[in-house]
C-alpha cells in the first residue's frame, strides 16, 4: 500500500497524507505527548547514547522515563533492543509507545528524531518541550538531496518546538528549551530558532552560559571528565561520550535535579549497547563492536582506539588524555557499507580510513539491501587499497559477514584489537527483496570467539 501510494500520489499530495498520518496518530492515542516533558534528541552522530543517558540521568529523583532509540525501547522498568530496523518509528508506533509510557506513569519521555523521521513529518504529531542538537556532518545526502536540504530537515524540529503550546503539568508550566552542542560549526543556524530558554553545551568553549566539560581522560575502563567542580567518571568508552553525557547533565539540572544524583545515575550506566562495547569471552585479545557506519563516526571511534598523538581531535582545546598503548598488537577491522542508495560517497572514505589505521581490512557485507553486495565491497576495499592494503596480505574480501568475523577471530593474536564497526547492535540485516534477516554482531562474535577458545 505505502509502495502503491509512493508511485501514484504526488509528493504534495503524498506529503499531505504523511502530515494527516501523523495528527490523527496522535489523536487516536490520545495525544500522549501532551501527557509527559517530551525530549527530542537530533544530530548525525551521539543522538542513541544522548538519549539513553538523558533517559537514566532525569530518573535521578525517581522519576520514570521512556524512551525510543535506534538501539533500544524503554518504558519506565522494560527495556529491549530495538529490531525494528529504523530509527524514529512510525507514527502509529511512536504514538502507541508514547502512550504506553503514559499508562505506566512516565514522566519523561525521549525520542531519537531522524531527519528521515522529520522528512516524512513523523514528528508533527509530538508536542516536544527540549529539543537536543549533538552535531552535524554529511550523511543521507541522495535521500535529501544535499547538506543543506539535510540540515534544514534537522532545523524543522527547532521550528517545531515553538509551533506547539506550552504544557501544564506536575504543577507548572513548562518551557520549550532547545539544547545544543556549540562546539559544532552548524551551532549558529539552530541557536536561531526560537526559544523560551537555550542551553549551551561545549568541551572546548567557556562562558557564564555554557556547560563546559574539561580534563577529559580515556581509557578501556571509562571516560572521566569535570563539570561544575564535579568529577564524573562514565563506563562508557571514548571521549565522545562527554558530548553525549552532557545534554542529560544540562536538562536535569535544568528539571531542578542536584548533580550529584545526576553523576551517580550516569556512572551507573555500563554500556549501551553496539557502541564502543568490548565482548569477552576469556581471549587474549580485544574485541570491540561500534556502530559507526560513516566517516566521522569512524574517526571518532579510531581516535579512542589509536589515541589523540596518531588521531588528533578537532580541537587541541578538548584536553584529552588518551593513552597511545592501549592496545600494543595489530588492529584488525571489519567493515562494509550501506545499500539501498544510501551515501554511496563514503563507501572508499570508509575504506581508506580502514586502510590507514588497521593493520588488517576485511570488507564485508553490512546492509545491501537491492545493491549488489559486492560491487559495495569493491568501493570499500577500493579505498583501502588507495591507502596501500594489498588484497590478500591485509585486505581481504569476504561477502559474508559471519565469515568474515570468524576470519578475523582467526588472525587474531596476543593484544591484537579485533573492531567490528557498521551494524552495532542491529537486530537485522537488510537484504535483496526488503527482506531483513536475523542479525546480531555481537552474538556472531561470541560464537567464533567460544569455538576457537574449545
Amino acid at each position: 500500500m505505502k509502495a502503491l501510494l509512493k508511485k501514484i500520489l504526488p509528493k504534495s499530495l503524498l506529503n499531505h497524507y504523511h502530515k494527516f498520518l501523523a495528527v490523527f496518530a496522535s489523536y487516536y492515542y490520545g495525544n500522549p505527548s501532551e501527557k509527559m516533558i517530551v525530549i527530542g534528541v537530533t544530530g548525525t552522530n551521539g543522538k542513541s547514547t544522548t538519549a539513553n543517558l538523558i533517559a537514566r540521568a532525569l530518573e535521578a529523583d525517581g522519576a520514570k522515563t521512556g524512551m525510543t532509540s535506534t538501539v533500544n525501547f524503554k518504558v519506565a522498568d522494560r527495556e529491549w533492543l530495538n529490531n525494528k530496523k529504523m530509527t524514529m518509528l512510525g507514527r502509529f508506533q511512536l504514538q502507541k509507545l508514547l502512550k504506553q509510557m503514559v499508562d505506566c506513569g512516565c514522566k519523561f519521555a525521549v525520542i531519537e528524531t531522524s531527519s528521515e523521521g522529520i522528512k516524512q513529518f513523523r514528528h508533527l504529531g509530538i508536542n516536544y518541550d527540549y529539543v537536543v542538537f549533538t552535531n552535524l556532518t554529511p550523511e543521507h545526502l541522495e535521500s535529501h538531496g544535499g547538506f543543506e536540504n539535510y540540515k534544514k530537515a534537522k532545523g524543522k524540529l527547532f521550528a517545531h518546538l515553538m509551533e506547539k503550546k506550552r504544557k501544564k503539568l506536575f504543577g507548572r508550566e513548562i518551557p520549550k528549551v532547545s539544547v545544543i552542542n556549540i562546539d559544532d560549526e552548524h551551532a549558529p543556524y539552530f541557536l536561531n530558532f526560537p526559544a523560551d530558554k537555550k542551553l549551551k553545551f561545549s568541551v572546548e568553549k567557556s562562558g557564564d552560559d555554557i556547560l563546559r566539560a574539561s580534563e577529559i581522560n580515556v581509557s578501556l575502563n571509562g571516560t572521566s571528565f569535570t563539570v561544575k567542580n564535579e568529577r564524573i567518571n562514565l563506563k562508557l568508552i571514548g571521549a565522545f561520550n562527554v558530548e553525549n553525557a552532557l545534554p542529560a547533565i544540562a536538562i536535569g539540572l535544568n528539571e531542578g535535579i542536584p548533580l550529584e544524583k545526576l553523576k551517580e545515575k550516569l556512572e551507573a550506566v555500563k554500556l549501551v549497547d553496539g557502541r564502543m562495547e568490548i565482548i569477552n569471552e576469556g581471549q587474549d585479545f580485544s574485541v570491540i563492536v561500534d556502530y559507526a557506519p560513516e566517516p566521522y563516526s569512524l574517526k571518532k571511534c579510531y581516535e579512542t582506539i589509536v589515541g589523540a598523538q596518531d588521531f588528533a581531535p578537532d580541537s587541541a582545546a578538548a584536553d584529552i588524555q588518551n593513552k597511545n598503548n592501549v592496545f600494543s598488537g595489530k588492529i584488525i577491522h571489519v567493515l562494509g557499507s550501506c545499500g539501498g542508495g544510501r551515501d554511496r560517497a563514503r563507501r572508499p572514505i570508509l575504506g581508506k580510513m580502514a586502510g590507514e589505521f588497521a593493520d588488517v581490512a576485511i570488507v564485508t557485507d553490512e546492509d545491501p539491501y537491492d545493491d549488489d553486495p559486492m560491487e559495495i565491497i569493491d568501493q570499500v576495499a577500493e579505498g583501502a587499497i588507495s591507502a596501500g592494503k594489498v588484497i590478500d596480505k591485509n585486505l581481504f574480501k569476504i561477502s559474508d559477514r559471519k565469515q568474515a568475523i570468524e576470519k578475523a577471530i582467526s588472525l587474531a593474536k596476543t593484544n591484537d584489537l579485533v573492531l567490528v564497526t557498521g551494524k552495532g547492535s542491529e537486530q537485522a540485516m537488510a537484504v535483496a527483496g526488503g527482506k531483513y534477516l536475523p542479525w546480531d554482531d555481537r552474538k556472531v562474535i561470541r560464537e567464533a570467539l567460544k569455538a576457537r577458545l574449545k
